[in-house]
C-alpha cells in the first residue's frame, strides 16, 4: 500500500498541470450537471415493512388520484375575547377565506368549510375554529403563489381582531444556510495558519476540501430529483467532506513538510508523504465509508441515501488528498513552509544547520509522559468525566418533529397550542384508520364493531364514522387521541388499534392499519431501536478487522472501538441535555425542547464512528510505526504524540470548528445533528484519543501490539506505517553510495 502510493504521490507531483486539470474538468462537469438539472421536487420518507407504510401504500392503490402524499394546512381562527367565531359576522369571515382558498390557486385539492354539517371543524366552546386544506403536490413542489395565497389567506380576518395562524407542512421550505456554517470554514483557515505558520500551507487544504466538497455535492444536486434525495442529504455531505477534507490535506501536508525539513528533495518529500501519511488517510477514510454506507442495513430509504451520499464525498475526499495535494505541492514550491523554516532549511544545506539534530520537547511530548507517569489517575478522570455527561442519556426521548417543536413564536407551533386548547393535545396527532374489506364477509358489522371497540379505548377522545372507498372494499376513519402525539399513551394507542385489527383478520379477514404522522413517527422511532445493535455490532465489527490489519494488534482496535462508544454515548447525553432539557438551549439557538429525532442515535454511531477512526489511525499509526522501527513501548507513545499530538489537535479543531458552524441551520435537525458531531469529536479527540488511549497503552506496554503468530500470517501486510517502502528507499540510497544516515523525523 505504502510503496503505492508513494509512486502516486510521486506521479502526481511530477503531472501536477495534468492532475489539477483532471480535477477542474471533473468540478466543472459536475457543476454544469447541478445547473442544468431539475429541481428536486420530493421529499418522500417511507419506511419499508411497518404497517404505516403498508396502510399507506393501500391508500394509493385503493384511493387513486387524492395525492395522500400532498402538503397540507390548516388555517386556525379564534374569535376575539368575549366572542365566538360562530357568531354571523365572525362565520362570515371564516366563509369567505374558504372561498379565497378555493380560488387561490389550482394546486389545491380541497378546502374543508370548518362549519360544513357534516363534517364540522369548531371547539366545543366556539371559539376556535379551522380550515383543513389540502394540495395536489408535496409542499417541495408548491409555487410561491399558492405559498403567498395561504400566508394572507387570514389578513383581513386578523385586522377585525381574529387570531389567525396557520400550521401544517404547505409553508415548508428547504433550510436556510446560516453565516455560522461560514464562520466555521474561517475558523478553520485560522487554525491552519497557525499551525502551518504559511499562508499558503493553510490555504492548500481549505482549497482542495472545497474542490472535493464541491465536485461530491455538485453531483448529489444533479442526481437529486432521479434519485429521490432529500433536502438533507447534501447537507451532511457537505458538512462531512468539508470536515474529512481538511483533516486529510492537513495529515499529508504536515508529514509533507516533515519530509522536507530531513532534507529530502520536493518530489522525494511528496511521495514519502503520500506513502506513509496517506496510506493513514486512505484507511482513516475506509472507516468513515464503512460507518456511513453501513446505514443501509437500516432499511430506510432517505437514510441509506444520505449514508451513501455522505460516503461518496468522503472517497472523494480520500482520491482528492492523494493524489490533488502533492500536484498542489509541486505549484506551492518552497512557500509551503514559513519564511523561517526555509531560512533553516537553506542554512541546513549549506551545512550551518544540522536538520536531524533531536527535537526539542513540544506540547505533545510532555502530555505523554505526564500520561505515562499517572496513567490510572488520567484513565479514571476521563472515563468517570464521560460517565457523568453520559448520564442524560439514561432518559432520551425519541420522536420525530411536528409543529410542537417549533418555537413558540413561530405561526406553526401558534396554530398547534390553539388546536390543542380548543379540541384537546390528542387532536395535533390523529391517526389515520384504513380497513381493507376485500375479504370480509360482512362489511358494515366490521366497520361497526371496529369503531365501537375503539372508542372504548381510555386513550381516545374520538372515533370519526368511516367513510367507504368508491370501489366498497376499503375505508378509512380518523381516530382523535386524548394525549399529545409524542406520548406514551398514543404509542399504547396505536398498538392497542392493530391487536384488534389482528383479532378480527383472524375471525372475519377484514385487515385493520393504522398510519399518518404520528404513527409514522412511532414505527419509524421503533425501527431506529431495532436497527441500533445490529448496525453497530456490523460497523465496529468490520471497523475492528480493518484496524486489525493496520496495527497488528488485537488489543489495540479493542480499545479504540470502546474507546469511541464511551465518547459517543456521552455525546448523545449532551444532546439529550441541550435538546430535551433545553440546558444551554439560548446558547445554541434551541427555544423549544423536545424529543430527541429518531434518526439522531444512529446516525451520530454511524458518523462519529468513522471520524472516531480518523484520530486513532493518525495518533497510533505514528506509534505503531515508531514501534516497529525499535522504540520501546513508552518511547513509541512519546514519539507519536511528538509528531501527531499537534497536527491532531488542529485536525479536531478544523471539525469541530466545521460541524458547530451547522449550528446556525433553520432546520431544527441539521442543527441537532452539527451540536451532536461536534462535540462528539470534543469528546472522542481531547479525552479519547489523547488521554485514555496513551493511558491504556502506557498500562498494556508490549501486550498492546501482541498478535498472534498465525493470525499475523493471516491477516495481509499493507504496510500502512511504510516500514517496507522506507528500507526499499533506503536500500536505494544506499546502492546509490549516499552515504547517509537515517536521522529522526523532525516535526514541523
Amino acid at each position: 500500500m505504502a510503496t503505492f502510493l508513494y509512486s502516486i504521490g510521486r506521479f502526481a507531483f511530477r503531472r501536477r498541470r495534468l492532475v489539477a486539470l483532471v480535477w477542474v474538468a471533473l468540478l466543472a462537469i459536475a457543476g454544469v450537471g447541478a445547473a442544468t438539472a431539475s429541481t428536486a421536487t420530493s421529499n418522500s420518507f417511507s419506511i419499508p415493512g411497518t404497517e404505516a407504510q403498508r396502510a399507506f401504500d393501500l391508500l394509493e392503490e385503493r384511493y387513486p388520484g387524492q395525492s395522500a402524499d400532498g402538503a397540507s394546512a390548516r388555517v386556525v381562527f379564534k374569535a376575539p375575547e368575549g366572542e365566538k367565531i360562530t357568531a354571523p359576522e365572525n362565520a362570515a369571515e371564516v366563509s369567505g377565506i374558504v372561498k379565497e382558498l378555493q380560488d387561490g390557486s389550482d394546486q389545491i385539492a380541497s378546502v374543508a368549510d370548518p362549519f360544513d354539517k357534516k363534517a364540522p371543524a369548531v371547539s366545543q366552546d366556539g371559539t376556535t375554529a379551522y380550515i383543513s386544506v389540502t394540495y395536489d403536490v408535496s409542499s417541495f413542489e408548491l409555487t410561491e403563489e399558492t405559498r403567498d395565497s395561504l400566508k394572507n389567506a387570514g389578513n383581513d380576518a386578523r385586522e377585525g381582531g381574529m387570531t389567525v395562524e396557520i400550521g401544517g407542512d404547505a409553508l415548508m421550505v428547504m433550510p436556510e444556510t446560516g453565516i455560522t456554517e461560514v464562520i466555521g470554514v474561517v475558523v478553520a483557515g485560522i487554525v491552519l495558519v497557525i499551525t502551518f505558520g504559511s499562508l499558503v500551507a493553510a490555504g492548500l487544504p481549505l482549497i482542495t476540501a472545497l474542490i472535493g466538497v464541491g465536485i461530491g455535492v455538485s453531483a448529489i444536486t444533479a442526481l437529486a430529483s432521479v434519485m429521490d434525495l432529500g433536502s438533507t442529504t447534501a447537507t451532511l455531505a457537505m458538512m462531512i467532506g468539508l470536515a474529512v477534507g481538511i483533516d486529510y490535506a492537513l495529515f499529508i501536508v504536515s508529514r509533507y513538510r516533515a519530509e522536507l525539513a530531513e532534507g529530502r528533495e520536493r518530489e522525494e518529500a511528496a511521495g514519502r508523504a503520500v506513502g506513509t501519511a496517506g496510506s493513514a488517510v486512505v484507511f482513516a477514510g475506509l472507516t468513515v465509508v464503512i460507518a456511513l454506507a453501513g446505514l443501509t442495513v437500516v432499511n430506510i430509504p432517505i437514510l441509506t441515501k444520505m449514508g451513501l451520499a455522505a460516503a461518496g464525498t468522503v472517497v472523494l475526499a480520500v482520491l482528492v488528498a492523494i493524489t490533488l495535494i502533492p500536484a498542489f505541492l509541486g505549484f506551492a514550491g518552497e512557500r509551503i513552509v514559513s519564511r523561517k523554516d526555509r531560512k533553516a532549511r537553506k542554512a541546513a544545506a549549506t551545512g550551518e544547520v544540522l536538520v536531524g539534530d533531536a527535537p526539542r520537547d513540544n506540547g505533545g511530548t510532555r502530555w505523554s509522559r505526564f500520561v505515562q507517569r499517572r496513567p490510572v489517575m488520567v484513565l479514571l478522570a476521563g472515563v468517570i468525566g464521560l460517565g457523568v455527561i453520559a448520564i442524560p442519556a439514561a432518559s432520551l426521548e425519541m420522536g420525530l418533529p411536528d409543529d410542537g417543536a417549533q418555537p413558540t413564536s413561530t405561526s406553526p407551533r401558534k396554530a398547534y397550542d390553539l388546536l390543542s386548547d380548543g379540541f384537546g393535545p390528542g387532536f395535533n396527532g390523529p391517526l389515520v384508520g384504513v380497513v381493507d374489506l376485500k375479504n370480509s364477509d360482512d362489511q358494515d358489522a366490521v366497520l361497526q364493531r371496529i369503531t365501537g371497540e375503539i372508542q372504548k379505548n381510555d386513550h381516545v377522545a374520538i372515533v370519526t364514522p368511516p367513510a367507504p372507498n368508491d370501489a366498497g372494499d376499503t375505508a378509512t376513519f380518523q381516530v382523535i387521541p386524548k394525549d399529545r402525539p409524542n406520548s406514551t399513551e398514543t404509542e399504547t394507542l396505536v398498538h392497542d388499534i392493530r391487536d384488534l385489527g389482528d383479532t378480527l383478520k383472524s375471525e372475519d379477514g377484514a385487515e385493520v392499519y393504522v398510519t399518518g404522522a404520528t404513527a409514522m413517527n412511532i414505527d419509524f422511532s421503533e425501527k431506529m431501536n431495532d436497527a441500533l445493535l445490529p448496525y453497530l455490532a456490523l460497523v465496529v465489527g468490520l471497523a475492528f478487522l480493518l484496524l486489525m490489519v493496520v496495527f497488528r494488534s488485537i488489543l489495540v482496535p479493542l480499545k479504540a472501538a470502546l474507546g469511541f462508544l464511551l465518547s459517543v454515548v456521552a455525546a448523545l447525553g449532551a444532546v439529550v441535555a441541550v435538546f430535551q432539557w433545553g440546558w444551554l438551549g439560548g446558547l445554541f439557538g434551541v427555544e423549544q425542547p423536545g424529543p430527541i429525532m429518531s434518526v439522531m442515535p444512529i446516525l451520530m454511531v454511524g458518523v462519529v464512528f468513522g471520524l472516531a477512526m480518523d484520530y486513532e489511525v493518525f495518533l497510533v499509526t505514528r506509534m505503531r510505526e515508531a514501534y516497529v522501527h525499535g522504540e520501546s513501548p513508552s518511547e513509541a507513545i512519546t514519539t507519536g504524540f511528538r509528531h501527531g499530538a499537534r497536527v491532531v489537535t488542529a485536525a479536531a479543531v478544523i471539525m469541530i470548528a466545521v460541524f458547530a458552524g451547522f449550528i446556525g441551520s433553520s432546520e431544527q435537525m441539521i442543527k441537532m445533528i452539527g451540536f451532536g458531531l461536534a462535540i462528539a469529536v470534543f469528546f472522542d479527540a481531547f479525552v479519547v484519543r489523547m488521554a485514555i488511549v496513551p493511558a491504556v497503552l502506557a498500562l498494556l506496554g508490549k501486550r498492546a501490539w501482541w498478535l498472534p503468530r498465525w493470525l499475523d500470517r493471516a491477516l495481509p501486510d499493507f504496510d500502512v506505517e511504510g516500514d517496507k517502502l522506507r528500507k526499499k528507499l533506503d536500500g536505494d540510497a544506499a546502492e546509490g553510495g549516499s552515504g547517509k544516515e537515517e536521522r529522526e523525523t523532525v516535526s514541523v
